[in-house]
């Protein structure tokens, strides 16, 4: 079997590269082993602004041009909800950080983001004696239900194999790559922290960092937005919210932690004044980079090889952003911004 691609990994990273080759008529096949779990437990939020310092996201307007365009057709074709429009408040919590987010909003790059209006906490089981100040163009995006549905899709047509891909057994011959039965061209990794493992890539400043998730239920907690204050609130539906996240970078296992599940509770318990119950925790690694750009370019010495990583905490923005430059760089020989590339590792 001959292939224009070989992608190895499907989280985010891998479903925004085979969107690319699916629009340039790419034949390709996928292969993923389900044991990287950091896109299937993320929040999927989708924000402009870096919360902590009320700062823009790097290269946010564009971002989010590619990002919602590719999740609306992706809504389209596989029949299934995926973006959710919803605020993003954040929790002020003091006179000053009123005072600082007021500043920032008048910066060229966050006026458009950052509302200019104090949101007055009106909501008794929510702590915020002063207030909240109103990201504009946020949602959620349903990563899990993405990533299965994608699966599906690959699997129907042939396009997927659920293996682990054994770097071992792959040759390279002229003008491109033999593994077992398959030839292709090309040969994209898209493996999140399993890049650690990887021969190729294992000298790329990968950060792996374990994010850990609760769901709780909340019935008199009523919010229809995001609260961001020590942790992340999100409302699902019938009285749910993903609770988030943690960073640890000792245990990078995927279970999820009595540790994890504390600090969460810790955190949440000074945000909110409501009962609710844990109904659920999950963990993932995340393939975060030590300078908060991803992980993107080819290989120094083997041709037509190359690296789609280190997505981080915003792998649902900047995802199909960094895609669209990796399919340039092979398919059209453009070159990768430098903030992105490879190559500033070397």
């Amino acid at each position: 079997m001959q292939v224009d691609y070989i992608i190895v990994g499907i989280g985010l990273a891998g479903i925004s590269f085979c969107e690319e080759l699916i629009a340039n008529n790419k034949t390709f096949v996928v292969f993923d082993d389900a044991s990287q779990t950091s896109s299937t437990v993320a929040g999927g939020l989708y924000n402009p602004v870096v919360l902590k310092r009320f700062t823009s996201v790097w290269k946010s307007r564009e971002q989010l041009e590619i990002a919602l365009r590719i999740y609306n057709a992706l809504e389209k074709k596989l029949n299934v909800k995926l973006d959710y429009k919803i605020p993003l408040y954040r929790k002020f919590a003091s006179l000053e950080e009123q005072n600082n987010w007021f500043a920032a909003s008048d910066k060229p790059r966050l006026s458009e983001y950052l509302s200019a209006n104090l949101v007055k906490n009106k909501n008794n089981a929510v702590n915020a004696p002063y207030g909240f100040g109103e990201v504009k163009s946020t949602g959620r995006i349903d990563v899990k239900t993405l990533i299965d549905a994608y699966k599906s899709f690959l699997f129907q047509n042939n396009l997927l194999i659920e293996n682990e891909f054994q770097y071992r057994d792959l040759i390279v011959i002229e003008n491109g790559f033999q593994y077992k039965n398959l030839v292709s061209h090309n040969l994209i990794f898209a493996e999140g922290f399993g890049m650690s493992k990887n021969p190729f890539f294992k000298d790329l400043p990968l950060v792996p960092t374990k994010g850990e998730l609760l769901t709780i239920y909340a019935s008199q907690l009523n919010i229809d937005y995001v609260l961001k204050g020590p942790v992340f609130l999100i409302p699902l539906e019938e009285d749910l919210y993903l609770v988030g996240a943690t960073y640890d970078w000792n245990d990078l296992s995927n279970k999820p932690s009595e540790k994890g599940k504390e600090t969460l509770l810790t955190k949440l318990k000074t945000l909110i004044n409501c009962p609710f119950e844990v109904v659920n925790q999950l963990a993932g690694v995340r393939p975060t980079v030590k300078d908060r750009r991803p992980l993107v370019g080819k290989h120094r010495e083997i041709d037509n090889m190359y690296i789609l990583n280190g997505l981080g905490t915003r792998g649902v923005m900047i995802g199909p952003y960094v895609a669209s430059q990796l399919f340039n760089l092979v398919e059209n020989n453009i070159p990768l911004e430098e903030e992105i590339d490879i190559n500033r590792f070397y």
